[in-house]
């Protein structure tokens, strides 16, 4: 099972030059043509780049593109879905992002928000929900039934997959919890 609970930034939207006309472009790393489909439209509609982006990644959000994307995604080692986004504008060089967001849906939304209200470019954990809910997110859970199963079979694997190194119990065949090997930390 993979822990790294991202969703990446896929969307490469901007204008290039084609004999004096601007031309917009969608490019997205993968295969998820509902949401190449939805930035197309908001820029065909006069949308922005950020607005493209934001709807583009919204929708795999929520239609969770090939199970890796949104919620009901990768549980961490408490069970837990968490999310992570960023975007950046590519006019201004600003940033936006927000790791291991909780109980929030649209992390790309938040992180768009983290980009335009705060002097902020990451904000992660509670501190990113709180942030969310404070501008009008919903909090809600991102567990699934099969983010659930997932989860319960990695446990009945004992935790494999895992990636925990210089700890003990040995983390290729126990869960943990988990302490530092004496030998292999400094608490300088």
């Amino acid at each position: 099972m993979n822990h790294t609970r991202v969703i990446l930034l896929f969307f490469i939207i901007w204008s290039v030059s084609a004999k004096d006309t601007l031309l917009p472009v969608v490019i997205n790393t993968w295969p998820f043509t509902n949401a190449t489909a939805s930035a197309w439209e908001v820029l065909q509609k006069g949308g922005s780049a950020d607005d493209s982006l934001v709807v583009g990644c919204s929708t795999c959000e929520r239609l969770q593109c090939d199970g890796s994307v949104g919620f009901g995604s990768n549980p961490d080692e408490s069970g837990e879905t968490t999310l992570d986004a960023m975007i950046m504008d590519g006019a201004t060089f600003a940033v936006g992002a927000v790791g291991d967001l909780r109980r929030v849906k649209n992390a790309i939304g938040v992180a768009r928000a983290v980009m335009k209200y705060s002097d902020h470019t990451l904000l992660a954990g509670e501190s990113a929900t709180k942030f969310a809910v404070e501008m009008g997110f919903k909090e809600e859970s991102l567990t699934t039934n099969k983010s659930q199963a997932m989860f319960n079979d990695w446990v009945k694997s004992n935790c494999q997959p895992n990636f925990r190194q210089n700890v003990k119990p040995d983390p290729k065949t126990s869960c943990g919890p988990y302490s530092p090997v004496p030998s292999s930390f400094s608490k300088v």
